[in-house]
């Protein structure tokens, strides 16, 4: 993984030592707190509900042990002894001082770790699929591109005032684990003609006009990615609305002016840029590269792992789910689960922090993920070890077998926490975990993605879950809107809405309903349910949501 320079690690403390006085100037009150608004901003700091929160940037979601052990120090020592991972592959601390978050940046810096445009309408921090640098269908791991578009954007002179905040995600892959289609500019690499390059979508974004993202380049060479990025970035930063926040996004850029006027624009300045650009070049991404060089993988027996699952149940069945394809034959991919039924989702305490830092050192080669679906993943774990670690999670409350499962939900903190929330979403996630745990039918649903957003910015990417749910308020009471038939993948799709919402007291009959339907049309147990949606339409669904409508009609 990348490690800090000499200059990083300069920048990092002028930046806090900045930082540090004006909190101080805040405190003294020679700063008014509109004043100290854009600057608090520009370091993570945001003004919740209950407290100040602080969200701690984890660059294209790479973690390595001594970094996720000062994440547990920080929870211990300025929050409430846990944080919370979220839909960006950052990690947020809800509780902290105003007056101590001086001292947690300068405690970070100390592992390379920083929250430096984790908000503000900037560039944001770079997302990569969870897996990089171990699938098996990777065609090249896509954090060295993250990090040099990390290096680029950071403290960007013509970027740090964009009309809104501007999402980049990379995937080096054709199954898309990083939602790229729903970033204001997505990165797919692929080879043509034996070349490396990119597939350039831009456009895409959730919230209050869900839009996915439009190719704007099918093939663009690896060279040229910087001065094309400066191109996109700039025809939006001069075309891009500011008279009206909602319409501020890129993605309403495009839709207003067409993609192929916006293509052609970038297309333009691309050509003017391509021969000045002035900027980090294909050097400095070969340095980078170099820093990401794939542990030297150890041989051994995997007999010991085909033993446990023929002899295992419990072992199995976490096998079956939590385990993916690594690109070595004798490793896998561990997903963690941060959904234990009736958890909060995305949450993990300082313990569980330093579990999952010892586990990584032990097991997994020093390196851990942080999955935009809110689980941390050890990317390379020889089989014969999945055993132990197996064991080790369990004792720690961290074994539970529900990746891609109806309980492994996606969830905003909601209303609990953020001062933009219309409804909880937290308990909403724990009570449908709680009850599919209880009807002992999660296996046999078979993969189920449901996300929770607790108000219309979609933070819990509701418009791309197979089952999407919506918080709002409705004359200040909670209403839960459904959607159905997202997708976040390669075939990325926004959600249909089934009809009117539910109240807090209905939503999880309302779910229960609903998978009972897919259970009962579905052709084959292996047809999924995004699959039988597909194949049905909405109606049979939206009948199992609203028996009472079909039974007024009949």
């Amino acid at each position: 993984m990348y490690v800090y320079s000499e200059f990083d690690n300069a920048f990092l403390a002028e930046r806090n030592a900045q930082f540090r006085a004006q909190v101080e100037r805040r405190v003294s009150g020679a700063l008014t707190e509109d004043e100290f608004k854009p600057l608090r901003l520009m370091n993570g700091v945001y003004l919740q509900l209950h407290a100040y929160m602080l969200r701690v940037a984890i660059p294209y979601g790479t973690l390595n042990s001594a970094q996720m052990r000062k994440l547990a120090e920080l929870a211990d020592r300025w929050d409430k002894g846990y944080g919370h991972f979220t839909t960006r592959q950052n990690i947020q601390y809800n509780w902290p001082k105003l007056t101590d978050i001086p001292d947690m940046l300068d405690s970070l810096a100390e592992v390379g770790l920083h929250a430096i445009q984790t908000s503000g309408n900037t560039i944001r921090n770079v997302t990569a699929d969870h897996f990089a640098g171990a699938a098996a269908d990777e065609i090249a791991d896509p954090r060295p591109v993250a990090e040099l578009i990390r290096q680029w954007s950071t403290d960007h002179p013509e970027f740090q005032f964009l009309g809104r905040k501007f999402k980049i995600g990379v995937t080096g892959s054709a199954n898309d684990r990083a939602v790229i289609k729903a970033h204001d500019i997505g990165l797919r690499i692929l080879e043509r003609d034996g070349e490396t390059g990119f597939q350039v979508v831009i456009g895409g974004g959730l919230g209050r006009t869900p839009m996915i993202g439009k190719v704007l380049r099918d093939f663009l060479p690896r060279a040229d990615l910087l001065p094309y990025l400066e191109a996109a970035l700039s025809v939006y930063n001069l075309l891009g609305r500011r008279d009206n926040k909602y319409k501020a996004r890129i993605k309403i850029t495009v839709h207003e002016h067409g993609i192929d006027a916006i293509r052609d624009r970038v297309e333009t300045l691309f050509e003017r840029l391509r021969t000045t650009f002035v900027g980090l070049d294909q050097a400095r991404l070969d340095d980078i590269e170099a820093a990401f060089a794939p542990p030297a993988l150890r041989g051994a027996s995997v007999a010991a792992f085909e033993t446990a699952c023929k002899t295992d149940p419990v072992f199995r069945s976490w096998a079956d789910t939590n385990l993916a394809e690594h690109r070595d034959p004798d490793h896998a991919i561990v997903s963690i689960s941060l959904k234990a039924h009736g958890a909060t989702p995305g949450d993990a305490s300082s313990e569980q922090m330093r579990v999952m830092a010892d586990l990584a050192e032990r097991f997994g080669y020093n390196e851990l993920r942080i999955s935009h679906e809110q689980n941390v993943i050890l990317p390379h774990v020889h089989k014969s070890d999945l055993p132990a670690l197996h064991a080790a999670l369990k004792a720690a409350g961290l074994a539970t077998a529900n990746i891609g499962l109806i309980s492994d939900i996606i969830a905003c903190p909601g209303m609990d926490y953020c001062a933009l929330a219309t409804a909880r979403s937290i308990p909403i996630a724990q009570e449908i975990a709680t009850r599919f745990d209880e009807l002992k039918i999660e296996n046999d649903i078979g993969p189920l993605k449901i996300k929770i957003s607790g108000c219309i910015n979609a933070c819990g990417h509701h418009h791309v879950g197979h089952i999407g749910i919506l918080g709002l308020d409705r004359a200040g009471v909670e209403n839960y809107q459904i959607t159905l038939g997202g997708d976040a993948t390669q075939d990325a799709v926004i959600g249909e809405r089934a009809g009117p919402g539910f109240s807090a007291d209905e939503i999880v009959p309302a779910i229960e309903r609903l998978v009972q339907a897919y259970l009962d049309l579905r052709t084959e147990p292996a047809e999924t349910f995004l699959q039988t949606y597909r194949r049905t339409g909405l109606a049979p669904f939206k009948s199992a949501l609203y028996p009472e409508a079909r039974a007024h009609a009949a």
